[in-house]
């Protein structure tokens, strides 16, 4: 073990030396090209700092810790409204111009360090905020750098940080080029890994609870980029039991490519983009149900790899967010819309919709398919999407239900309870629409419908056999199969039930 630590050692002293010689030759000036390592700085700047600052949790009166601060892009906005902001970046010249452009904010001290080897008191800080930084440091070193963020933030303090994920992003020619674009699930599941004690409690720890992960939208306009990243994290008290995270990166990555591999698996069955009932055949069926035009916003709940996402905005011209609780998915969504040819107004991100907030009004529709079953509040989340509704505006839901409570089988009530599903009767399901405050609520059983589906993707798998396990294994094969069948089963049992739903907020 310790010739495993002194090699990890003498690899980040070596991995320090090639990013310290990497910024020194990017850092003769100190300017903002330099700091954005982009010709086009002085426009992304311009498109891009708002929109950043715009994501972060209210800083007023906050005590603000900003790492790999550079030349101060953004300490003097943070100072302007913060109690206190430390900026701190390991290049002398970028320290040295940044105390000169906003040394005159008096709560503002300048601190030249190297985050992996700084110091700092526990539970000082509100906010910790990074822009470009983790894709310098080698993976062990953000796990490092994970604990020491959890530890000075307060109790309910947030961490937010962007990164350049999958590949190089600014197009300012470099010799060498020394940075880690890691897939944003592996930042995702290295921030869920680290947790802390709490001194006198045994079933608590604090750790860091996802809010939300997402695209920077000025990117994708100005350089179709789809690889710059957002992160809000927030210090909570969890349970030990509830840790998302994976004690090894080996573990972790076994867990993601399989992950990966059944949710492109369940693909195959569902159709080309899409992992939801009936794929584009039923989208195509319901989404003209919403009456969309051009400009208009739709929310996405539980949006998958995206299908029905780029097909509003393709076919209809919506401007659309995509929000689903699985990194996996969201990573496929976002490489496919890299792929498209038109210039889609298309957005994800990965959040938990139950914690998420939106402002009033916010969209046109709201959208959601064969997602809502996984959320035990119902209701609060119906009274939420309202609230984000525009007068006037659309609910469109299909989800999985269930026949009345009595009749169930013991076989389905296993299924359900292994799941983790909260399931209603289409009717029930309707009420608690109503009860959410829409109005021309419409509740329509369509299992029929749901088994018609069920057969023709059965039948398609089978037919594909032969293409399908190129990609897969029989075994694949075999638990898609008898998934379906299972299904149609309790279908016929009248335990399973599928629900379209569509409600309207007044105008």
């Amino acid at each position: 073990m310790m010739h495993d630590n002194h090699h990890f050692h003498e690899v980040n002293e070596e991995c320090r030396h090639v990013m310290v010689d990497y910024w020194k030759s990017h850092s003769k000036i100190a300017s903002l090209e330099e700091m954005m390592l982009d010709t086009n700085a002085e426009t992304l700047d311009h498109e891009e700092k708002p929109e950043i600052l715009s994501m972060l949790p209210d800083i007023t009166d906050k005590n603000v810790l900003e790492l790999g601060a550079g030349i101060g892009r953004f300490t003097g906005n943070l100072a302007a409204k913060a109690s206190h902001v430390t900026a701190v970046d390991f290049m002398e010249s970028f320290i040295e111009k940044n105390r000169k452009i906003n040394g005159h904010h008096k709560n503002a001290e300048f601190l030249q360090a190297d985050v992996t080897e700084m110091e700092l008191p526990e539970n000082k800080y509100d906010v910790v905020f990074s822009n470009w930084l983790m894709m310098y440091l080698a993976d062990d070193e953000v796990l490092q750098l994970a604990e020491n963020v959890l530890s000075w933030l307060k109790e309910d303090g947030f961490f937010f940080f962007r990164e350049s994920c999958f590949h190089q992003s600014g197009d300012k020619k470099r010799d060498v080029n020394p940075s880690f674009y890691r897939s944003p699930s592996l930042y995702n599941a290295l921030f869920q890994s680290v947790s802390e004690p709490i001194e006198g409690e045994k079933n608590t720890v604090m750790g860091f609870d996802v809010v939300y992960t997402k695209s920077v939208q000025s990117y994708i306009k100005l350089k179709h980029n789809q690889n710059q990243l957002c992160w809000l994290v927030q210090k909570k008290r969890m349970a030990p039991s509830s840790h998302h995270g994976y004690k090894t990166f080996q573990a972790f990555l076994d867990n993601q490519q399989y992950s990966r591999k059944a949710v492109l698996s369940y693909e195959k069955i569902f159709g080309n983009g899409y992992i939801s009932t009936g794929g584009h055949v039923t989208t195509k069926e319901f989404v003209p149900m919403l009456n969309l035009q051009p400009g208009q916003k739709v929310i996405d709940v539980g949006c998958g790899i995206g299908g029905g996402d780029f097909y509003m905005a393709k076919d209809y011209g919506a401007n659309v967010l995509g929000v689903d609780l699985s990194c996996n998915v969201i990573e496929i969504a976002m490489e496919r819309s890299s792929q498209q040819k038109e210039d889609l107004k298309v957005q994800f991100e990965v959040s938990d919709i139950t914690k998420r907030d939106f402002p009033e009004s916010m969209f046109d529709v709201v959208y959601s398919r064969d997602t809502i079953l996984h959320i035990p509040d119902k209701l609060t989340l119906f009274k939420q999407c309202l609230k984000w509704t525009k007068p006037g505006g659309k609910l469109l839901i299909s989800d999985y239900c269930c026949g009345p409570v009595e009749k169930h089988s013991d076989n389905f009530k296993s299924y359900v309870a292994q799941r983790g599903y909260v399931l209603y009767t289409p009717q029930e399901y309707g009420k608690l629409i109503e009860a959410a405050g829409y109005v021309n609520v419409k509740a329509e059983d369509r299992t029929k419908q749901f088994i018609e589906v069920l057969e023709s993707e059965k039948k398609r798998l089978t037919e594909n056999k032969e293409q399908f396990l190129k990609d897969f294994t029989e075994e694949d094969f075999k638990v898609l199969l008898d998934g379906w069948n299972s299904k149609l089963k309790r279908c016929a049992a009248g335990d399973q039930r599928w629900g379209l739903f569509y409600a309207e907020k007044a105008k």
